[in-house]
């Protein structure tokens, strides 16, 4: 019996040497009292020309920290680090990578401490794995929808042009909302974020067919929905038999995001523009990879939104042509801005009196033109849409309306009773969704001494019409003193009935109306119910674009308020317009 605590400790030392784990005891300064093999083996490619004699010594290279942390643990006994990772520095046999130790440091009495090493190699090789995965995941998909992003729709795209043609298409969708700056400008950030992760869900809604759907899905079909950034989502369609199903999908889509959605307890209508590109087509037009289909899709998208939105269209190489020279203009555009190559012209508006002449001071409408260096001057159908499209309206109205303000005051300085009575100046929708642009309008007036009542605002029919948003801007537009007008009246969604609900001073009857006047009595009628109306709201009306005297005498007849077109005069530059009311002013 008296041999057994002698056995008992050998059995102990035994198993501390043949352990799969590197021990070692030491004391508190890192002097070694035992060492196993396995840690000897462990810690060996650390150790300098002074062995492994002290633990601390071994490891100062890549934890200089633990003599201050044994140090300042006060504790009797207990833990002082636990899973510490050693980079050993040398290649791990197994692996090929380089070696890392896991080290585990205990304090057992006030006066010893024993250390634990493992190899850690393949645990960090596999983390590293993990966490590789968890950021290649993260970087290919959209934080707030949790859609893929766009890195993940170029590599689907990519796999789907290297593999061999068999006969099976596919077909890229982009998505754009019609309107979802002003959207997000009504509902702020949280909300239109809220309304972006419901066109996620309803994208993904509808690309799991019906049960009734007539397509038969073909072998190795596949779809992805993604959020490509912003307002714009991506659906790639393959193994599909011909570019109807594609259209058939695009249509389904449009479908789903048309509906009304509620946002903070209100109901909003987002509607989407929609291009596609068939992927076997466009690969053969030029580039074999995926940025060229996304940007094919990107230019088709566009061009249904130029249709009117709401719709979709499918590319077609002319359409590269149309997409290059619009990014002529807006680059050509942004440098005209800058360098002051725009100018405003004025094209007068004529009061038709009760004695057959007419009033030309009446007012002016100011009209945008572009001087360039080379090309001379561009049309407004050249650059007016485009302006619209790269957010470059907002910046080119506000130049029209600071000096069409500027110009009108000049006027009045110099010729006084004989200077027009009202300058009109056109509002755009990026004007009307930008916030605190009425501040801005105050602002011009201010800055100019344009009295508020001298000047009019005018916005289309179909934009006053659009929402209540629009609607109320203009309310507050009317506080600021200044009047509006309701143009191109008969070409939107508005209508005589409704006429009473929009906070306007004046109706322009458009020129597809008075062009015919004098040959259609469809058309006359028109007029006259227009006059009617508006003269019972107590609004003016403008018939716009005479061109002839047969016209003038027919809206004359419907006792429309004033008249403009070339058949007075056409748009003219400021120093012109001074001498045709010169010469006007004494013919009448």
């Amino acid at each position: 019996m008296q041999h057994e605590p002698v056995d008992a400790y050998e059995t102990l030392v035994q198993f501390l040497y043949r352990a799969p784990i590197g021990l070692a005891q030491t004391t508190l300064n890192g002097t070694v009292e035992m060492l196993n093999p396995m840690a000897s083996n462990l810690l060996m490619p650390l150790a300098t020309d002074a062995g492994l004699d002290n633990l601390f010594d071994v490891l100062a290279p890549v934890a200089p920290q633990l003599p201050a942390m044994v140090e300042a643990f006060i504790e009797p006994s207990g833990m002082i680090c636990e899973g510490l990772r050693l980079p050993v520095g040398v290649q791990h046999a197994a692996s090929g990578s380089l070696q890392v130790l896991s080290l585990n440091l205990t304090k057992l009495d006030p006066e010893r401490l024993m250390a634990t090493v493992a190899d850690a190699t393949f645990e960090v090789q596999r983390e590293q794995e993990m966490l590789s995965r968890r950021l290649r995941s993260a970087a290919r998909t959209d934080s707030l929808t949790r859609m893929p992003n766009r890195e993940a729709v170029r590599e689907e795209l990519q796999r789907l042009l290297a593999r061999p043609q068999d006969g099976q298409g596919f077909a890229v969708l982009t998505l754009n909302c019609d309107r979802f700056r002003q959207l997000n400008d009504s509902l702020g950030q949280a909300g239109g974020d809220q309304l972006l992760m419901h066109m996620a869900d309803r994208l993904r809604g509808a690309l799991r067919p019906p049960a009734t759907t007539m397509i038969e899905p073909a072998a190795r079909s596949s779809q992805l929905a993604a959020r490509i950034g912003g307002d714009e989502f991506v659906v790639v369609l393959d193994g599909l038999r011909a570019r109807n199903d594609a259209e058939r999908v695009a249509l389904r889509l449009l479908d789903a995001l048309a509906h009304p959605y509620v946002i903070g307890g209100h109901e909003i209508v987002c509607s989407a523009s929609l291009g596609l590109a068939w992927g076997p087509d466009a690969a053969v037009h030029d580039e074999h990879d995926a940025d060229s289909l996304l940007r094919d899709a990107g230019i088709a998208m566009v061009e249904a939104k130029r249709a009117g939105g709401n719709r979709h269209a499918v590319f077609e190489p002319s359409m590269r042509e149309r997409a290059a020279r619009r990014a002529d203009i807006e680059a050509d555009l942004r440098q005209a801005l800058a360098e002051e190559q725009l100018f405003v012209v004025y094209q007068p508006v004529v009061r038709l009196l009760p004695d057959g002449g007419v009033d030309p001071a009446a007012g002016v409408e100011a009209l945008v033109r572009w001087r360039h260096p080379q090309r001379g001057i561009v049309p407004p159908v050249e650059f007016i849409q485009v302006a619209e499209e790269c957010g470059l309206i907002g910046a080119l109205g506000d130049f029209v309306l600071a000096r069409a303000c500027r110009d009108f005051m000049d006027w009045q300085a110099r010729l006084h009773e004989a200077a027009p009575r009202l300058m009109a100046v056109n509002l755009s929708r990026a004007q009307l969704g930008q916030a605190g642009w009425v501040d801005s309008v105050a602002a011009v007036l201010r800055a100019t001494g344009m009295p508020p009542a001298s000047l009019q605002l005018e916005v289309t029919e179909s934009l006053a019409a659009q929402d209540e948003d629009t609607q109320m801007r203009l309310h507050e537009l009317k506080a600021l003193g200044v009047k509006l007008a309701l143009d191109d009246f008969g070409t939107g969604y508005s209508s005589l009935s409704s006429l009473h609900l929009l906070p306007v001073d004046t109706v322009k009857i458009d020129r597809s109306f008075v062009c015919q006047a004098d040959t259609s009595f469809h058309h006359r009628v028109l007029i006259e119910a227009t006059v009617k109306v508006a003269q019972s709201l107590g609004m003016t009306t403008v018939a716009e674009g005479i061109e002839t005297r047969s016209q003038l005498d027919v809206v004359r007849e419907q006792r429309c308020d004033k008249v403009q077109g070339y058949y007075f005069s056409r748009p003219l530059p400021a120093a012109e317009l001074l001498d045709w009311l010169a010469q006007e002013t004494v013919a009448a």
